[in-house]
């Protein structure tokens, strides 16, 4: 069934587990109820541009229940961007389409520096990586990053658990493109939730590293030896 979140296109080459799946229109959400944000977001990168303007109409997810539901008010004098997991510039074919990259159970809380400079850029590269011509899909999954070893700052009130939200130490991003020949290729990164100048090949990690610090498999509907070696590898950037 057409509803069903493992028939859906994002989810062909798989898609991770999570407290509660989001089916979107165009992009599907894994929710953690614990992080009261997204585990990740899975999308494939639409290329048909069009003249709609950005919503900018950042929302709560009713979806999500209330205990477990990130607010407007979490992210008011925090000092935090609510930062898009699935860009808005990514969903631009219609209005609703782009409308829902602004519910908040797509957002977590970055920092100004990174949300508007390097995690910009990356969203910008990925697209022009959609672009070329000999790309037939790119399928894209982004979340946050906890690292436990450090302390976990939160933001906004609690939550009748006295449960703030949390926020993330760094971010990730997996990229996986299928070209004209058939081939299957992977790019993967982790970037500090701070601001960066630094070029965007000093962040890429193999998509093992992410899996092992995200507590999540990537792409695990793909099997044999050539998509373990791809995943253990760093592949060369392409041109941005």
């Amino acid at each position: 069934m057409s509803d069903q979140p493992d028939a859906r296109g994002e989810a062909r080459y798989g898609m991770p587990a999570a407290d509660q799946i989001i089916l979107n229109r165009h992009y599907i959400i894994g929710y953690s109820y614990y992080f009261r944000q997204a585990k990740w977001a899975l999308e494939i990168i639409d290329p048909d541009m069009t003249d709609v303007k950005r919503a900018d109409n950042f929302r709560p997810d009713y979806r999500v229940p209330e205990l477990f539901r990130a607010d407007l008010a979490d992210y008011k004098n925090s000092g935090y961007n609510r930062g898009h997991l699935v860009a808005s510039a990514n969903q631009l074919e219609k209005k609703i389409q782009n409308s829902e990259t602004f519910l908040l159970s797509n957002m977590s809380p970055q920092v100004p520096g990174f949300n508007k400079k390097i995690w910009k850029k990356l969203e910008s590269a990925v697209r022009k990586l959609d672009a070329d011509k000999s790309i037939y899909e790119t399928y894209v999954i982004s979340g946050p990053v906890f690292d436990f070893d450090k302390p976990v700052k939160s933001i906004g009130s609690k939550n009748d658990n006295g449960v703030k939200l949390p926020v993330p130490h760094a971010y990730f991003k997996s990229i996986l493109t299928e070209n004209d020949k058939g081939a299957l290729h992977m790019w993967s990164f982790i970037i500090p939730n701070s601001a960066s100048n630094k070029p965007l090949v000093s962040f890429q990690v193999s998509t093992v590293k992410i899996e092992n610090m995200a507590g999540l498999l990537l792409w695990e509907r793909l099997m044999g030896s050539k998509v373990k070696r791809e995943k253990n590898r760093i592949r060369k950037m392409w041109s941005t």
